[in-house]
């Protein structure tokens, strides 16, 4: 995955527009489908609960399957693009422990994965507005650098690619 600079207000106007849509999608299915159950299969208990449930259940499936659908949609393209960093951070987060015992070492792969870890992290926060902890990532940034410079490594973040956490 390579780093892209995106629109931060139609990021999240759209973001906003995908949770509202699927929100109300997966109510009104919800009610609908258990609404047409009930109706079809009443119970003489008068306990729907399966019917409700499984209404739930199908519209859930129905709004998965229309986002999956519809993820490379040009409207859905910054979304898109967040969900796959995300999954790139969580990859590399997940690995977290080995890579940094790695960079330390000298590993250039490791380097790399920081250093597109750090850079990925920093876009994602700046994109949610969750700078907080930028202050501590400043300072790993600080590190990685010194790790990259002792050890004679020039960090590029277009150089990084999943398969690098293979090794890890």
């Amino acid at each position: 995955m390579t780093l892209t600079d995106i629109d931060k207000v139609r990021y999240r106007r759209h973001l906003n527009h995908v949770f509202i849509g699927s929100g109300l999608a997966l109510a009104a299915l919800s009610l609908l489908l258990s609404q047409l159950l009930i109706a079809l299969f009443p119970d003489p208990s008068g306990s729907h609960f399966h019917w409700n449930a499984l209404g739930v259940l199908v519209a859930a499936t129905i709004v998965g399957m229309s986002l999956s659908h519809y993820r490379y949609h040009s409207y859905l393209t910054e979304v898109l693009y967040v969900w796959e960093l995300k999954r790139s951070l969580n990859k590399i987060t997940r690995k977290m422990r080995k890579v940094e015992a790695a960079a330390k070492l000298g590993n250039i792969n490791a380097l790399q994965a920081l250093q597109f870890s750090y850079a990925g992290s920093r876009q994602l926060w700046l994109l949610d507005d969750n700078i907080i902890i930028m202050e501590e990532l400043a300072i790993k940034q600080a590190e990685l650098d010194a790790l990259a410079e002792k050890f004679n490594v020039t960090l590029n973040i277009a150089d990084y690619k999943e398969s690098m956490l293979s090794e890890f």
